[in-house]
């Protein structure tokens, strides 16, 4: 059955029986096709194509939408099995937002069946090089210029691979935006340069409908992309600004225009930890005191540092990456908990903000009440086991349970008279949503992602700024800081690493506004997730964020970086409206605010240019002048 679904958005062509579909965007000579067929990928490796199914199909119209409900039974493998699955689908073109909704929905499965839903099929892409690019969400964003070939590994939604889930193509100024409207068990894979979005089984079963809506534009770029799934964040009252964010919790309003300072206190390596170093164990095991810390905040205050918001490794029991989620008592040889109380009453003195480092996913096995029961369980009924990180053997805290440990925790604070400013709870906005089998506390990802939230929420309801390690789309609105959101490069920890693509500030310009995002690096190229031909501080001002400064900082540094501070008290709560490749060159970038506010960099010549609407001008080296 060959289907023609006219709107004035746009023009479909579709068959069912073969899965092919064109869809044209009127008055333009513009064309999108799905390139290969949908299928599914089965435990043992083998797939399904939706061409090996008996297929019906009928017109679907409503008021405010035009499709097709397409019914695939009989499904058979490459050797002619039949499998007892049904899948409907819907193909429909929204009639008010003129967007495609391809929705597939996998029933008859059981358990451990199914292991990936591919579908809908990719969007062909075979633009000649210099005709056009792939914007991916891989961390804070990348293009892959057409004709290069990059090959990536499968990318998960709200994991590194794609911070955010929304992906674009564009070929000579037109394209799409593709976005996952069930992004929580959703990959994507790259085959050639095109995109294969697909969907993973959710607690073992497919479950529920799993959909993609597509934008099409006739002129546009990258940032036409990312604001398409802005709006999409807005209308469904998911952008929560920091604005909004700041009305909540009025004390987050200090790190607009503040440096982040990260350093530690204790250090004990467990023997069965990755780092443990058996041929001199003096390395294990190090310790500098709270009191120490606060003697090197009064010199960066003499130094010129206004204002601080201290990022403390390493106070509990054992020091740092150990015991979670019961790191308590305050580590003894740093000065215990009065030396933890003394070290916040400095920075409160020096006007600086307090700030801890605190873990509740992994859960270590000499954790006071530890018990195997409240760990996450695989399909398979087994604990996962790891022993990498310093505190040595831990499997993951099921997060369904870890806003209890976060109360208990933050109540002991008060009880010692801790009085925290903010608070990092590690990896809840990086790592990959988990699921849990276990029978009493069963957890799909989505609830993860709740679960996740809900301890953010808890410190935020304390009055304390909470912050996580990067920026994962379903966390953002929990947090005010992260720790970092930078560039997927060819090695995180190689200090020779380079950037994969070109990368852009993709996710920025989609959530500037709601989030505080500091940057590595005054004078020196590189940093973790920043390419060596890369000044850090280049990207922090054409992002838009702040900066760290060492704890040691020269009086130097803290004065330079003030370019940046005073970039950030003023853009902070400011969309990034564009970011540009200046006359196509990605070396010369140019960022636009919402404000007016412009930046433009030069990452060889290593300059920038700070154009206020006031009529400021900031250049490098630092000077100002009024124009």
């Amino acid at each position: 059955m060959h289907y023609t679904l006219d709107t004035d958005f746009l023009k479909l062509e579709y068959s069912p029986e073969t899965s092919s579909l064109t869809v044209r965007i009127p008055n333009a000579d513009i064309a999108w096709s799905w390139a290969n067929q949908p299928f599914l990928v089965l435990a043992d490796g083998s797939s399904i194509e939706f061409s090996n199914a008996s297929c019906t199909s009928t017109p679907h119209d409503t008021a405010v939408s035009r499709g097709v409900r397409t019914t695939y039974t009989e499904l058979r493998d490459g050797a002619g099995r039949l499998y007892p699955f049904t899948v409907e689908t819907e193909v429909a073109i929204n009639l008010t937002t003129g967007m495609l909704r391809a929705e597939a929905r996998v029933t008859g499965d059981k358990p451990g069946e199914i292991t990936a839903l591919a579908y809908p099929p990719r969007m062909a892409f075979d633009a000649p090089a210099g005709h056009g690019y792939t914007v991916l969400p891989r961390m804070q964003g990348t293009i892959l210029p057409a004709g290069h070939g990059i090959k990536l590994r499968d990318g998960l939604i709200f994991e590194r691979d794609a911070y955010i889930p929304v992906y674009g193509q564009v070929e000579d100024g037109h394209g799409y935006a593709a976005i996952y409207d069930t992004p929580y068990d959703a990959r994507y894979s790259l085959v050639g340069e095109e995109i294969q979005p697909y969907f993973v089984p959710s607690l073992g079963r497919m479950g529920y409908g799993r959909a993609m809506l597509y934008s099409f534009f006739a002129r546009g770029d990258h940032n036409t992309i990312a604001k398409i799934y802005r709006a999409y964040l807005s209308e469904r009252g998911e952008l929560v600004t920091l604005r909004e964010k700041l009305a909540r919790n009025p004390k987050a309003e200090y790190l607009l225009g503040c440096p982040i300072v990260h350093t530690g206190i204790a250090v004990h390596i467990h023997p069965a930890s990755h780092f443990y170093d058996p041929d001199h164990p003096e390395n294990n095991d190090s310790c500098f005191s709270f009191a120490a810390t606060g003697e090197l905040l009064k010199g960066l205050k003499e130094r010129g540092a206004d204002k601080v918001y201290l990022h403390l490794d390493g106070w509990g029991h054992h020091g740092y990456d150990n015991l979670h989620p019961e790191p308590f008592p305050v580590h003894e040889e740093a000065g215990g908990a009065a030396g933890m109380k003394a070290l916040q009453e400095t920075c409160t003195e020096l006007g600086y903000y307090f700030g801890i480092h605190d873990q509740y996913r992994d859960y270590y096995y000499d954790s006071p009440h530890f018990d195997l029961d409240n760990a996450i369980v695989d399909i398979h009924g087994k604990t996962p086991y790891h022993d990498y990180w310093f505190g040595g053997p831990h499997s993951f805290l099921c997060a369904k349970l870890a806003a209890d440990y976060v109360r208990r925790n933050y109540d002991e604070f008060e009880r010692l008279g801790i009085r925290l400013d903010g608070s990092y709870l590690d990896v809840f906005s990086v790592v990959e949503l988990d699921e849990c089998f276990h029978p009493r506390h069963p957890m799909t990802r989505e609830e993860c992602a709740r679960a996740r939230a809900h301890c953010l929420n808890l410190l935020t309801d304390r009055g304390i700024i909470p912050s996580s390690e990067e920026t994962i789309g379903c966390m953002v609105n929990s947090i005010v800081l992260c720790h970092h959101s930078p560039f997927y490069t060819t090695n995180w920890e190689d200090p020779e690493a380079l950037n994969v693509g070109i990368p852009i500030p993709f996710f920025n310009l989609v959530y500037h506004d709601c989030i505080i995002i500091p940057w590595y690096g005054i004078h020196q190229k590189g940093a973790w997730g920043i390419a060596s031909t890369d000044r850090g501080f280049l990207w922090a001002l054409l992002c838009g964020g702040t900066i760290y400064y060492d704890v040691d900082a020269s009086a130097e540094d803290i004065a330079y970086g003030k370019i940046a501070l005073e970039l950030h008290r003023r853009i902070a709560l400011c969309e990034l409206v564009s970011h540009e490749l200046v006359d196509g060159h990605p070396r010369r970038r140019r960022s636009t605010f919402s404000d007016g506010t412009t930046v433009e960099c030069d990452f060889d010549a290593e300059s920038f240019t700070i154009r206020y609407p006031d009529g400021t001008v900031v250049t490098d080296p630092d000077h100002s002048s009024t124009v």
